[in-house]
């Protein structure tokens, strides 16, 4: 019983019956006109045989009928038009054609053009069987009547004895067989070779047919991805470049009302100073103009895919000093430290790293200088190769240091500290962000670098 079971459970997943899937044509219409065009041939080929049977006497009973021969031939060949649109029907009209016409015509039953006509139909029905259940029982079907009207002609009708017979005498002993047990063994190895290989055929392009749909499937799904992937990467490109121009501004513009303020305190007293402080601020605004278009060039480069126009390099680590001395021109006090161990390990960040600890800077100095009552700043740069507990290779971190207090109706978007921690988030790093206890504001971010090259 538990034998049973598990060859049924074989029989059903060979066959493909918890499947889902269906097979169907790609193109109805040229698929049926195909399908015309075969059976058409068939028919042309089918009715040619019979008159070649004709001619040398092979008709048996019907030699002296021409019109029944044809009309079997034409109910053999006209089903094929439908084989791909209801193809466990047309196997079975055809396997019952076969059964019918093997009684009362055999000699057109057993002619190459409708065996092949049979082999044909029953391929088609197990390669394009929607119901995949249904498919193995009318193959069961087929082959049990087959079979046994194979045996009901070996065991009851006088076929063997007919066939044996010379002259209405019967064949002696020839070979390592008996001819009645040859006979019947070759006619069962033949049978079983012929609805065998229709069977197993037409499952193998069933599996075939499946298995380049899959493949389709997962083409489609993978381009959906990398699209979708791709979609991704541009919007995270266009908030990198959003970040880079609040960045941008945000230190500009507040350079720049500084610088303004400093040349609207110095006018009644010094014009050539004041004038200097208004090409200060002219520019920062230059500065900030031509930062801004290259950025907003990128962004638009972006929309159709193509490559942006060339631009001048982004910062780096190795810069914030000269971003420290713009500050300290604009006129506020800042004073840059920089601590690295080995020498020369504050170049040698990569500029990933370094772009995002630069921008840290400008923006604690922007809200320094824009939110905050300060009256001097401290900027530390520390780049250490020596491994530590979470950093396998060093790091480098930046540090901003003010001795203010929040200024009232100065509060900002809160966007330059959530870039800051995006870039923190993007890198590994950790960060101290708040006020101090001793009194002032903290921005502390330490990243951890790659395996120095060797």
């Amino acid at each position: 019983m538990l034998g049973g079971r598990r060859a049924s459970a074989r029989v059903a997943e060979w066959a493909g019956v918890d499947t889902d899937w269906e097979r169907l044509p790609g193109d109805r219409s040229r698929t049926q006109r195909v399908d015309a065009w075969l059976a058409l041939a068939f028919l042309v080929v089918g009715s040619l045989g019979v008159e070649l049977l004709r001619s040398i006497d092979a008709l048996g009973p019907q030699e002296d009928s021409w019109v029944w021969p044809h009309v079997a031939v034409l109910l053999g060949t006209v089903p094929l038009v439908w084989r791909r649109r209801w193809p466990l029907l047309v196997a079975s009209g055809l396997s019952l054609h076969l059964f019918a016409f093997g009684i009362l015509m055999p000699s057109i039953a057993a002619s190459i053009p409708m065996q092949l006509v049979y082999f044909l139909a029953l391929f088609t029905g197990v390669a394009w069987a929607r119901d995949r259940r249904l498919m193995l029982g009318v193959v069961g079907g087929v082959v049990l009547l087959m079979f046994g009207w194979l045996t009901w002609q070996f065991a009851v009708g006088s076929g063997v004895e007919q066939v044996l017979s010379r002259n209405g005498r019967s064949l002696g002993r020839q070979g390592l067989f008996s001819p009645v047990s040859a006979y019947v063994v070759y006619s069962l190895l033949v049978n079983v070779f012929y609805f065998g290989g229709a069977v197993l055929g037409g499952q193998a392009a069933w599996r075939a047919a499946l298995q380049r749909d899959r493949l389709a499937s997962q083409a489609r799904t993978i381009e959906e991805q990398a699209t979708e992937l791709q979609r991704q990467a541009v919007v995270e490109e266009r908030l990198r470049i959003a970040r880079e121009l609040h960045d941008v501004v945000a230190h500009h513009v507040s350079v720049s009302g500084i610088q303004a303020a400093a040349a609207r305190r110095v006018l009644r007293r010094d014009a050539d100073a004041a004038e200097r402080a208004l090409r200060s601020v002219e520019g920062s605004s230059r500065e900030a103009v031509a930062q801004m278009r290259a950025l907003l060039g990128t962004l638009r480069s972006g929309e159709d895919g193509a490559p942006g126009d060339a631009r001048s390099p982004e910062p780096r680590l190795s810069d914030v000093p000269a971003l420290v001395e713009e500050a300290i021109a604009a006129g506020v006090s800042v004073e840059c430290r920089v601590v690295e161990d080995p020498p020369g390990a504050l170049a040698a960040v990569p500029d990933p790293v370094g772009l995002s600890l630069y921008r840290t800077v400008q923006e604690a100095l922007s809200n320094t200088r824009r939110h905050s009552t300060a009256s001097a700043a401290t900027v530390f740069l520390r780049v250490d190769r020596r491994p530590e507990p979470g950093f396998a290779h060093g790091y480098a971190e930046v540090e901003v240091l003010d001795d203010g207090r929040p200024r009232s109706g100065t509060s900002g978007t809160g966007l330059g500290l959530l870039g800051v921690r995006e870039r923190l988030a993007a890198h590994g790093g950790v960060s101290e962000i708040g006020p101090r206890v001793t009194g002032g504001f903290r921005v502390r971010v330490r990243m951890p670098l790659p395996e120095a090259a060797s």
